[in-house]
């Protein structure tokens, strides 16, 4: 018997104006009382940019996003957990318009990343070669 795969994303929001990175305080699931970021789990007939986009707006409500990121695909040891992160680029700060998910947010400057972080996603925010995509990715963004 094979394992069904859980397959999830997540959108690291990141403003051009500001240079800052959108997080959101997670009060209902696995790990409540961190901060993560805007998503979730795909429903069977998603893909993870569909789903993405639904999470989006069930989250924090209507977003203008002028460029999307393939950032990371982490996969578990036994290949059943897959979770997408994109680099969601927008040009304006703005408040989110939470759901039940999430009782704050908070624009933050890289590396000053609000405590506690979701593990998985202080993983991926502390690995070396996330790290240097961010910063090819920032030198291109200049260029918007």
């Amino acid at each position: 018997m094979t394992n069904k795969k859980i397959i999830g994303c997540g959108a690291l929001f990141y403003n051009l104006d500001t240079q800052r990175f959108l997080f959101l305080h997670r009060t209902q699931s696995k790990q409540s009382n961190v901060w993560g970021l805007v998503g979730g789990k795909n429903t069977d007939e998603e893909t993870p940019w569909e789903s993405l986009k639904r999470e989006i707006s069930e989250e924090i409500g209507s977003v203008n996003i002028i460029k999307t990121i393939p950032l990371e695909t982490f996969v578990s040891n036994d290949e059943n957990f897959l979770y997408h992160t994109y680099l969601c680029v927008v040009k304006n700060e703005f408040i989110p318009k939470l759901n039940e998910e999430h009782d704050g947010y908070a624009w933050v400057v890289f590396g000053k990343w609000p405590k506690p972080l979701h593990q998985g996603l202080r993983n991926t925010l502390q690995n070396k070669t996330n790290q240097m995509k961010l910063e090819t990715v920032f030198k291109m963004l200049k260029f918007l």
